[in-house]
């Protein structure tokens, strides 16, 4: 084994040559008479040399620390790809025919100098716009750069390096405690504490190669695309092949994905979006997939880790903190996400099962013969009424920024009512307006992404009605969580297949009485009457109902398992919480039929209405409902109504209305009660709006 000295010894042997240095390099050892501009990088040299016509080259001066060996090792790669890929560049010869000169600084250390061809594009990290097209091009481009590497080896890369992922629980460990910022510190430790739980034990079983091992978003260019949305969207070049290693072959994918999720709304979507491009030209097993987002957040975990040891020896080098500020403001929200909802996602998107323990559980539960009926009262034969509460439904207000109550009570139980039937019924995976509270939202804008996707079943009965168990289990959790909108006393119940298989059902909105003498391990015979439902001033402030939930992974989250899911991650939840008619049994045929789906609705539309009305957005929204200022699609997302009079795009853009407040608050003092009049609608408008939208 090789090694590598610490961060701390690399950094002191850094070259410091100048732009002039590197020009004279270029000329007499490459013969390329250029201007030089400085590339960034860690702890070598990187020169832009830009020569007549379109002659450009990259001067490559290494660390004084850097061993011949690994210099050696990344020129055959590099050459081993260079004849399989166009992505990579080629080693460029000295005018003598070799590839490989050393140098000596002014300070007396010696460096290696070499030379690669430059490649078109401009680096991702400098790309607002990233397109699923782009994530997933991205993640073949990934997918081909592994395949082709595994037939490749180099005793030099079996090497012991501080930014080798197989090394990166262990450098947390020993400068964890060198991160002084608050948050950041706690989100390491959060991830820490999962890791060890969920991915250390898959470790000891994934696949191992040689890796590029830095596929951060300064490596990777892009380019390409004549018109406006395929512009710089595809992948055109990966470049500094320095950090190459033996490890885990994962860990390439997971590098990639780490720093392509910084910033971005959806962070899950784009590594999905990364993962299905991958699966295109490689493949993922089990243990990887169990893997990969545990060593996502733990790259993350040791770049703030190295780079607080780094930037104390070195403040003057900003490439050290490059990353950091968006790791320092999006670690905590990653850490935060449930390592087995985003393998769960990773799965889908790689092709596999996405939860084999949900597809057991849903087999298991079709099995069984008889449920005790969960209301008292047998759903499968005795009639009932399936309610329509989704975003389109005349039962609920259009007004989604308002509490419901307690009109919503009020229609709900007059339409049971006049059906003349005990139990009214809340549908699974429906879209809803419900859920207006900042706990439902995933940001402070009306039209940030809400959790509107229900993915438990609600059963609607007069507040004391009892709650049955329908099949044995023990009490897991409960809790009496009295927040707006949330469940109130709530109880989860833990099950077991018949092979030994966890599950659990979570019953919301009950009374507190519910919670009296109720001990974890306590346990629940079918048909026992264990719980009875709460009234809206204390069930959170609903309707008088139950939510019952089957959840086959509680992610660690107990009782504060969500009952309803951002759209973007509906899938994902929908598999980790099958539908609970699996124990009610209610016939499909009282069920509503399903609204026609957004390709339905293309479809038709292509079908019989002229291509000269065409459709302006490449991903048509399906708008179903309108509220005042606000339309909604088909997952409950608030949209700006932008199809009439001055919303228009442009009249709407946020610096359109900061000119119109400017300008009206310069008006003539005579008229200054309308102007501040106009001014505050405007302010309000601004404050509601989103981003700015790139017209497409």
């Amino acid at each position: 084994m090789t090694s590598l000295l610490p961060a701390d010894g690399a950094l002191d042997q850094a070259p410091q040559f100048g732009l002039a240095a590197a020009e004279r390099m270029a000329r007499e050892l490459f013969g390329v008479d250029g201007r030089a501009s400085a590339l960034t990088s860690e702890r070598d040299q990187n020169f832009l040399i830009r020569a007549a016509g379109d002659t450009r080259i990259v001067l490559k001066i290494a660390n004084a620390a850097e061993q011949k060996s690994l210099l050696e090792a990344q020129q055959r790669a590099i050459t081993h790809l260079a004849q399989r890929l166009d992505l990579t560049p080629r080693v460029l010869s000295t005018v003598n025919g070799g590839t490989l000169i050393e140098m000596p600084s002014a300070d007396g250390k010696r460096h290696w100098v070499w030379a690669v061809s430059w490649l078109p594009g401009v680096p991702l990290a400098n790309v607002a716009r990233r397109s699923t097209a782009l994530h997933e091009d991205f993640g073949r481009q990934i997918g081909a750069l592994q395949r082709e590497l595994l037939d490749f080896d180099h005793p030099a890369l079996h090497r012991d390096f501080y930014w080798d992922l197989a090394n990166a629980r262990t450098i947390v460990s020993e400068k964890r405690a060198l991160v002084d910022d608050r948050a950041l510190g706690t989100a390491i430790d959060r991830v820490v504490a999962e890791f060890d739980k969920r991915v250390v034990p898959a470790l000891a079983h994934v696949r191992r190669a040689i890796i590029h091992n830095d596929l951060n978003d300064h490596n990777i260019l892009v380019g390409g695309g004549d018109d406006l949305e395929s512009r710089a969207q595809s992948v055109t070049g990966i470049v500094d092949f320095g950090d190459m290693v033996y490890s885990y072959r994962v860990g390439e994918l997971a590098i990639a994905i780490a720093y392509a999720i910084l910033d971005r709304e959806d962070p899950l979507g784009v590594a999905a979006a990364i993962v299905r491009g991958y699966c295109e030209r490689n493949s993922l097993d089990d243990h990887e997939l169990a893997s990969l987002f545990g060593l996502v957040l733990m790259r993350l975990c040791a770049s703030a880790c190295i780079a607080a040891e780094q930037q104390r020896l070195r403040p003057e080098n900003s490439y050290l903190g490059v990353s950091q500020q968006a790791i320092r403001r999006d670690l905590p929200k990653l850490a935060a996400i449930p390592f087995g909802l985003a393998q769960t996602i990773l799965r889908a998107a790689a092709g596999a099962v996405p939860s084999p323990n949900a597809a057991h559980v849903r087999d298991y539960l079709k099995d069984v013969a008889m449920f005790a009926p969960v209301m008292g009262v047998d759903l499968e034969r005795e009639a009932c009424l399936v309610l329509d509460l989704s975003a389109e439904s005349p039962l609920v207000s259009g007004d989604s920024h308002e509490n419901e109550e307690p009109a919503l009570s009020e229609r709900v139980f007059g339409a049971m009512k006049d059906a003349a039937v005990r139990i009214g019924i809340g549908r699974y995976n429906e879209p809803r307006l419900l859920y207006v509270t900042p706990g439902f939202s995933g940001g402070a804008r009306s039209t940030d992404p809400h959790r509107t996707i229900h993915i438990g079943l609600d059963l609607f009965a007069p507040p004391g009605t009892p709650v049955y168990a329908p099949l044995d289990g023990i009490v897991h959790a409960f809790a009496d969580i009295a927040l707006p909108l949330d469940y109130g006393p709530v109880i989860i119940l833990r099950h077991t297949t018949a092979d030994g298989v966890e599950f659990f059902t979570l019953y919301g909105h009950l009374s507190r009485e519910s919670l009296a003498g109720v001990k974890i391990g306590q346990p629940v015979r079918r048909g026992d009457p264990f719980a009875s439902l709460g009234d809206a001033s204390v069930n959170g402030g609903w309707s008088p109902h139950l939510h019952l939930q089957i959840i086959t992974d509680l992610l660690g989250l107990g009782t504060d398992f969500p009952g309803v899911a951002f759209a973007s991650q509906r899938d994902a939840w929908v598999e980790l919480c099958p539908d609970p008619n699996l124990i009610t049994r209610i016939p499909q045929r009282r069920f509503p039929a399903e609204s026609r789906s957004k390709t339905d609705t293309l479809t038709t539309r292509r079908a019989r209405i002229g291509g000269n009305l065409s459709i302006a957005y490449r991903d048509p929204v399906k708008i179903v409902r309108g509220w005042k200022q606000y339309l909604y699609d088909d997952t409950a997302r608030c949209f700006i109504d932008a199809y009439n009079n001055v919303p228009h795009v442009g009249h709407c853009h946020p610096r359109v209305v900061e000119a119109a407040v400017a300008q009206m608050r310069v008006l003539n003092t005579n008229t200054r009660y309308l102007n501040d009049l106009l001014a505050t609608y405007a302010e309000r408008l601004l404050a509601t709006m989103p981003a700015p939208l790139e017209v497409c």
